[in-house]
């Protein structure tokens, strides 16, 4: 019977880990412009949940090295909440979320009447869910190639253009195997060569989440990614390409949290005659569904509460969050946020609570802040700048790519003029 339900298991293992599909996306019949053949080059970068201070607190040698010799903020201020998807969007488009639509990892839109969950193929590449012009769509329309690696919503038709190479989201490559793709990209002849690309890597994350920020694991996940990064570095100076340029970011940072005390919902929510909620563990967001009765609920909720958490009608609340329903193009948000104090986390039932976590407010929240430098041709040597929000790395690519941007974003090009030569 152990040999039947170890065949069993093999059987069902393979044929899942046979539905993986790792094979690069090829958009056909795509050229560089004439004048996209005389634009910089530029490699975006993204290590999901690398926090401002892992520099210091870990040392990653070729990371450090780069960082000191280009251009390098004491930290980058991810927009709220400081999540994962959201924040991707944001980067990659120059809006805030409650301006491109992609508010949290896991939403309800009441005009589609769907849910979005990040998790969802068919949603992750839905253009539709997705606000914006992101900068592959910027890049192509205006002649020049782009590629990504598993870049969220890379492999939508958001803003009306696919990068021209793009992978579908998995995890089977390690982060020396996307440097080598990526250099791959570099060695195609020069009219099919993109000028951008965009390249993910979740270690670090993932590393935060299980085990905390201040683990052997998370260090560990920190030095794989900057063994990474050194490689990608030399194999892009051995081509002997001109006026390659690099930019590291990551999403948001990443705190430890009280596991032991988490907070409850508030029994009153689970009346699904009055509301909807929507747990994101650092926050609640709830929609009221007879308007008449958001004060009423709010006052509620108010009176019932903990000190370990704070109740915000979301007309209230801080405007340079950029997360109210004056803000909310797309009405995902709802009326009332309930927001944990660090390191509170709010779990239902049943659910399970991760040792690392972050979603909190990056200004009040020094671990949430993300990392940001930039080296090559295109950048200042030697230079350091304060903290900046992360809407202006968009004009920032622009900028070096010499891209028009096409629609209004919330990113100025303030920092890009620091920044570049």
């Amino acid at each position: 019977m152990k040999k039947l339900f170890a065949l069993l298991f093999i059987l069902v293992f393979s044929v899942v880990f046979a539905q993986v599909d790792t094979a690069q996306v090829v958009i056909p019949n795509r050229k560089n412009s004439a004048e996209a053949l005389s634009k910089p080059y530029l490699i975006l970068i993204s290590a999901d949940g690398f926090r401002s201070d892992y520099f210091e607190k870990y040392n990653p040698k070729n990371l450090v090295k780069y960082a000191q010799n280009g251009v390098s903020a004491k930290a980058m201020i991810p927009s709220f909440p400081s999540i994962t998807f959201p924040n991707h969007w944001s980067l990659i488009t120059g809006l805030y979320p409650s301006h491109h639509g992609l508010i949290d990892n896991y939403f309800y839109d009441y005009k589609k009447e769907k849910f979005y969950a990040m998790s969802n193929k068919e949603n992750a590449e839905d253009g539709s869910w997705y606000g914006g012009i992101p900068l592959w769509s910027l890049a192509e329309k205006q002649g020049m190639l782009s590629a990504s690696m598993m870049w969220v919503g890379s492999a939508s038709d958001a803003g009306g253009m696919r990068p021209s190479y793009y992978y579908h989201y998995h995890e089977k490559f390690r982060p020396n195997e996307k440097a080598d793709k990526v250099i791959n990209w570099l060695k195609l002849p020069e009219a099919n060569r993109p000028h951008f690309i965009s390249l993910y890597f979740p270690e670090v994350d993932e590393a935060g989440h299980h085990f905390g920020p201040d683990s052997p694991e998370t260090e560990k996940a920190v030095h794989l990614l900057d063994e990474a990064f050194g490689n990608l570095v030399r194999k892009v100076n051995d081509l002997g390409l001109k006026n390659v340029n690099f930019i590291f970011v990551s999403d948001h940072g990443m705190i430890k949290i009280d596991a032991e005390k988490h907070l409850v919902i508030p029994e009153m929510l689970f009346d699904k005659n009055r509301f909807d909620f929507y747990n994101a563990q650092t926050l609640v967001r709830i929609v009221v569904k007879n308007p008449e009765e958001v004060k009423k609920a709010y006052r509620e909720l108010k009176q019932n509460k903990t000190s370990d958490y704070d109740v915000y009608l979301d007309e209230r609340f801080p405007r340079k969050l950029n997360f109210a329903q004056r803000d909310d193009h797309y009405n995902r948000i709802g009326q009332i946020l309930l927001v944990p104090k660090p390191s509170k986390v709010f779990v239902e039932k049943g659910k399970k609570i991760s040792t690392g976590k972050h979603g909190y407010n990056p200004y009040k929240v020094p671990e949430m802040k993300a990392v940001f430098f930039a080296s090559g041709p295109a950048f200042k040597r030697n230079h350091r700048i304060g903290e900046f929000r992360n809407v202006n790395i968009y004009p920032i690519v622009s900028g070096v790519l010499g891209l028009k941007i096409s629609t209004p974003i919330d990113g100025t090009s303030k920092i890009e003029k620091k920044i570049l030569q």
